[in-house]
C-alpha cells in the first residue's frame, strides 16, 4: 500500500489536531477543521489504510485514531514546516533567552531553565568535560565578617563557588588584594592549569591559611569535576500539566523517566555532535521513554567543546515550533559562551 499525498495530508492533520487535543482524532473532526473536500467516509477509509500502514492506532472500536511514534518521525522528517532563525519569532526568543541570563549567574544552566519555562516542558542541559575552559575571573566575595564566597568564572559561565571561613582581621580590601591577583594569574589559563597553582599558592602563599584552605578545596573539586560530563533537569514539574500524566501512575512514570540522569547523559553526549536531533519514543533507547520525546540542540563551550540541550515532553510535542526554538537557543548560548569576558 503506498502512501501517497493524500494520506500525508491526512496524517498530518490527524497529529496536529492530536497535539493540540490529545484526543483521538475521528474523520468527522478531519472534514470539520481541514479543508480537504473529501467526504467523511473517504477519510475514515484513508485513516483505516493508515492504521494498518502502522501509523495509526484506533484505542477503542468507536473511538478515533491516534498517531504513534511512526508518524510523528514521518512528520518531523517530511511534513513539518519548520521555519529557520529569522522566522518573526526567533529574536523575541533570542532576547527572552539573553534576558533570563543576565539575571542569574550560571549561563548554561539558566538558558536550560528558561527553555522549560518558554515550551512548559521539561529541560536536559549537559556541560561537557571542562579541562580546557579557560578562567576569566576568580573572586572573593566577602559575606560576614568570618566568611566569603569564593567564585571562579570561566568562559562557559559560573564553574564553582564555595564558601570559606576567613580571619576577622582580614577586611574587605585585603580580600580584594587576594582575588585582584588570582585573576591576574590564572586568567586566560585552562582550569587543569588553574588547579597546580592553586594548590601551590595553598601551600606556599603568605596568606590567611582559611582562605588558603578554601582554595586548596575549590582545586581539589575542579579536578574531580572537570573530567567528566554533567547533567542538569529543569522544569520536570512542567509535565504534570498535560492530560496523559493525571493518572498517578503515568506522572509517576514520566518523573521516573527524568530521573534517569545516566541513560540521559549517555543520549545527550551522542548528540552533542548534531547541530539538532529528534528522538520519538522507542527511539530514545530509555524504556521508561517509550511514550516521551526528546529535541536536542547542541553548542559550542569555549575553544573546543560541544554541549546539548534539549527539550523533553509527550510524543505529541509541536515539533515545528520546538525545532526553532532549539535552534535559536543552541546558537544563542554557542554565542554567549563565545564571546570574551
Amino acid at each position: 500500500m503506498k502512501l501517497d499525498e493524500r494520506k500525508k495530508r491526512i496524517l498530518q492533520a490527524i497529529v496536529e489536531d492530536y497535539i493540540l487535543t490529545a484526543a483521538p482524532v475521528g474523520s468527522r473532526a478531519i472534514q470539520d477543521k481541514y479543508p480537504f473536500g473529501l467526504s467523511s467516509a473517504t477519510i475514515r477509509n484513508e485513516m483505516s489504510d493508515l492504521e494498518d500502514m502502522g501509523y495509526l492506532m484506533q484505542p477503542h472500536v468507536s473511538a478515533g485514531r491516534v498517531p504513534v511514534a511512526k508518524a510523528y518521525r514521518l512528520y518531523v522528517d517530511d511534513l513539518a514546516d519548520c521555519q529557520g532563525e529569522d522566522c518573526p519569532q526567533a529574536e523575541a526568543l533570542r532576547q527572552h533567552i539573553i534576558s533570563r541570563v543576565h539575571q542569574l549567574g550560571d549561563v548554561v544552566a539558566s538558558t536550560a531553565e528558561a527553555l522549560s519555562e518558554l515550551t512548559n516542558y521539561a529541560s536536559v542541559v549537559m556541560m561537557p568535560k571542562q579541562e580546557e575552559l579557560r578562567i576569566t575571573s576568580l573572586q572573593l566575595i566577602p559575606i560576614s565578617r568570618a566568611s566569603a564566597l569564593l567564585v571562579v568564572v570561566t568562559d562557559g559561565g559560573i564553574m564553582r563557588d564555595s564558601f570559606v571561613h576567613v580571619a576577622d582581621g582580614l577586611d574587605n580590601d585585603a580580600l580584594y588584594a587576594i582575588s585582584r591577583m588570582l585573576s591576574e594569574r590564572l586568567r586566560n589559563r585552562t582550569l587543569g592549569e588553574a588547579q597546580e597553582l592553586m594548590r601551590a599558592y595553598a601551600l606556599h602563599a603568605p596568606w590567611d591559611p582559611a582562605v588558603l584552605s578554601g582554595i586548596a578545596e575549590l582545586a581539589a573539586q575542579l579536578e574531580r569535576q572537570s573530567s567528566s560530563d554533567s547533567l542538569k533537569v529543569s522544569g520536570a514539574h512542567h509535565m504534570l500539566k498535560y492530560p496523559e500524566y493525571s493518572d498517578v501512575a503515568k506522572a509517576r512514570e514520566v518523573l521516573a523517566a527524568l530521573n534517569e540522569t545516566d541513560s540521559l547523559l549517555s543520549l545527550l553526549k551522542e548528540d552533542a555532535g548534531s547541530d539538532l536531533m529528534v528522538r520519538i519514543g522507542p527511539e530514545t533507547g530509555i524504556p521508561t521513554m517509550e511514550e516521551l520525546s526528546i529535541v536536542t540542540a547542541s553548542y559550542q563551550v569555549g575553544r573546543r567543546h560541544r554541549g546539548a540541550i534539549g527539550i523533553i515532553g509527550p510524543t505529541r510535542m509541536p515539533y515545528p515550533q520546538l525545532l526553532v526554538t532549539l535552534r535559536v537557543a543552541g546558537s544563542t548560548l554557542s554565542q554567549m559562551l563565545s564571546t570574551p569576558a
